[in-house]
């Protein structure tokens, strides 16, 4: 037997899922490269201009789709989730309930996912080398045009549910996902069926029915997509339904039955940080740049940038019941420096009959 047809053997696939494992991953799998009728949908999706602002997206083309096209001699990948939502002071459904507190995407309450995914799938693809010797890899963590969930479903990690998100049956949808592109020929597992069945509790509980149809997202309607993705002003038509989602939207895994199965983290990586889980947004309000700059360090929330937060916030704002601080923190935002955040306290001061 040669080295390759080792390589394509199903022992050494269980090898590399048995050392994701003792790198913290909850699970991994082996996937193929063919993604023709995923890139088929992706391309729909983008002729209906459903990523909105996203020009990365048309950018990128069928690079997306296409791994050997991105990384030349790919025809294995290693897909892997690791489970992210933390263990909180109070049920996140509990929070979206008291619209003085600030609602903060889940995924991002601690450190940046993609520095500790990419950081243990570098630690994997060194193991194979150790095991294999020289070979061609490239590691990938919601870092570059990768399809990753058509390859996590491949892979046999969930299926792709009504909302666009992963699903896994025995631990539901709160995992990141990451990726090695390989040249080593590897056993490929099993695609994951979808079972979604007649539900339809995601579409139904999504705030601003960003979900058009079943496996169908309209981005630029996504609370997500409109609190991180969007760089302007938020369209007024969605600004109440945004309610306290200062960063991301969670409802449509809040609600979704099959995280009935899903358990806390151990990483200590993604336990939330500085109080951000149970925080007033009139507190997180009057927090300077430098403040800013100090508290999201190693944060994913550092990407949309202090003027985003704020305009975020603002909206929060406009949407808590009236009161004398909340006025008063919108008050001293008025005459901010940047017309963005002005417009939407602006507005928000208006929603408080105080503009």
């Amino acid at each position: 037997m040669n080295h390759k047809e080792s390589l394509s053997r199903p022992a050494f696939a269980e090898q590399i899922k048995v050392w994701a494992a003792e790198l913290g991953f909850q699970q991994a799998g082996i996937a193929g490269i063919e993604l023709a009728r995923d890139e088929q949908h992706l391309l729909a999706w983008l002729k209906r201009q459903r990523h909105g602002e996203m020009q990365y997206m048309e950018r990128h083309g069928t690079r997306r789709s296409r791994p050997a096209d991105l990384v030349g001699g790919t025809v294995s990948v290693i897909s892997v989730r690791m489970d992210y939502l933390p263990a909180e002071t109070q049920q996140p459904e509990a929070l979206l309930e008291q619209p003085e507190m600030a609602y903060i995407s889940r995924y991002a309450l601690g450190r940046d996912y993609h520095k500790v995914v990419r950081n243990r799938l570098q630690k994997l693809a060194d193991r194979i080398h150790a095991a294999v010797g020289e070979y061609g890899y490239r590691v990938f963590s919601d870092s570059a045009p990768v399809l990753e969930k058509p390859l996590a479903r491949n892979a046999g990690l969930g299926w792709i549910g009504k909302h666009t998100n992963v699903i896994n049956k025995n631990a539901g949808s709160w995992f990141f996902l990451g990726e090695i592109y390989t040249d080593l020929p590897l056993h490929a597992d099993q695609a994951a069926a979808e079972h979604c069945g007649t539900c339809r509790t995601c579409i139904d509980v999504c705030p601003t029915q960003a979900i058009v149809a079943p496996f169908e997202l309209d981005a630029r309607r996504c609370i997500s997509y409109l609190t991180i993705e969007l760089k302007g002003a938020i369209p007024m038509e969605f600004r109440k339904a945004i309610g306290n989602r200062i960063y991301g939207c969670d409802d449509c895994q809040l609600y979704c039955p099959w995280n009935k199965f899903a358990r806390p983290t151990a990483e200590k990586d993604f336990a939330p940080r500085h109080g951000l889980d149970n925080v007033q947004l009139t507190t997180l309000f009057e927090w300077s740049e430098a403040h800013w700059l100090k508290k999201t360090a190693g944060s994913a929330i550092r990407r949309i940038g202090y003027e985003r937060w704020l305009r975020n916030i603002a909206v929060a704002l406009g949407n808590a019941p009236t009161s004398p601080d909340t006025v008063a923190a919108l008050r001293q935002r008025a005459d901010d420096p940047s017309a963005l955040v002005r417009e939407h306290v602006a507005w928000a001061l208006a929603e408080h009959g105080a503009a």
